[in-house]
């Protein structure tokens, strides 16, 4: 069977690899994780007296920057 004229065929289109996929600016992502680390612990300043949320709010705010710490030594030794 033939394609008609203008028909957008697969053997046409580019083929790329996922890693040409990637997401957005990643010192952006930084700066937005670092501002995410000063925001859950400027959160604790307005925690209430039981103070049940605040485990939950260093626990991420620690979480996030081990990310950012482990990120920060894979580019450091060329792996990312």
């Amino acid at each position: 069977m033939r394609a008609s004229k203008g028909a957008v065929v697969a053997a046409e289109e580019p083929v790329t690899s996922p890693d040409q996929h990637k997401p957005g600016n990643p010192r952006l992502a930084r700066i937005g994780a670092v501002g995410t680390i000063a925001i859950l612990l400027a959160m604790l300043c307005a925690n209430n007296k039981v103070n049940t949320g605040a485990i939950f709010l260093i626990g991420f705010a620690v979480v996030i920057a081990l990310i950012l710490v482990v990120d920060w030594l894979l580019r450091k030794n060329g792996l990312r």
